[in-house]
């Protein structure tokens, strides 16, 4: 597996990276053959030391970790507790999605984008003046990734939606062939939409 560690004002050692590498290995080692690769990112906020861990463990699957403490192991060792836990609870369908991933249909390609909210402090009015409006637009992209529309089972998009820490996941219905979302509530349960579920 390809790991980047990198740190945002922090001074990484060679001892630390060295860590975080067989940590990882071991951690991904336990649930897939060959996991592509892992992005993980120090930085320092403050009196503490964040972590965040982004694992692209195969085709359509990511896992995320994030972790604070007062020094960069113990960071880290947080946020690799966080991928853990997760891989732990979804274990046997986890590894069953390792199994059947070569034999799925290629996902559905797409693009998440970022959008900044613009005020628009001044508005003209029909007589020529300019009256103060509390309108939000999103015009401006500030980020742009490619991402994946994968074909799953409800629990599977729930599954993955977990592993990767994502307040929102969209997937076609492996039963509809439609576009579903899952997403987090504030009430702390999974909403799901289904077009398909019209009355």
């Amino acid at each position: 597996m390809h790991i980047t560690v990198s740190g945002k004002q922090v001074e990484m050692s060679d001892a630390l990276r060295t860590r975080v590498s067989n940590q990882l290995d071991l951690i991904t080692g336990k649930y897939f053959d060959h996991a592509l690769e892992a992005h993980v990112t120090f930085s320092r906020a403050r009196s503490f030391f964040t972590c965040d861990i982004n694992v692209h463990a195969s085709r359509g699957l990511m896992l995320r970790g994030e972790g604070e403490a007062a020094d960069a192991n113990a960071a880290f060792d947080d946020a690799a507790e966080h991928i853990a836990k997760r891989l732990r609870r979804y274990r046997r369908r986890v590894n069953d999605h390792a199994r059947d991933e070569a034999s799925r249909e290629r996902p559905q390609k797409a693009r998440q984008y970022v959008l900044r909210q613009e005020d628009e402090d001044a508005v003209p009015t029909e007589n020529g003046g300019v009256a103060q409006a509390a309108v939000a637009t999103y015009a401006t992209v500030v980020a742009e990734t490619p991402s994946e529309i994968s074909e799953l089972s409800v629990g599977d998009a729930v599954m993955r939606m977990d592993l990767a820490d994502q307040p929102v996941l969209m997937f076609r219905n492996t039963a509809t062939k439609e576009l579903n979302v899952v997403y987090r509530r504030s009430d702390g349960h999974i909403g799901w939409i289904d077009p398909a579920a019209q009355g």
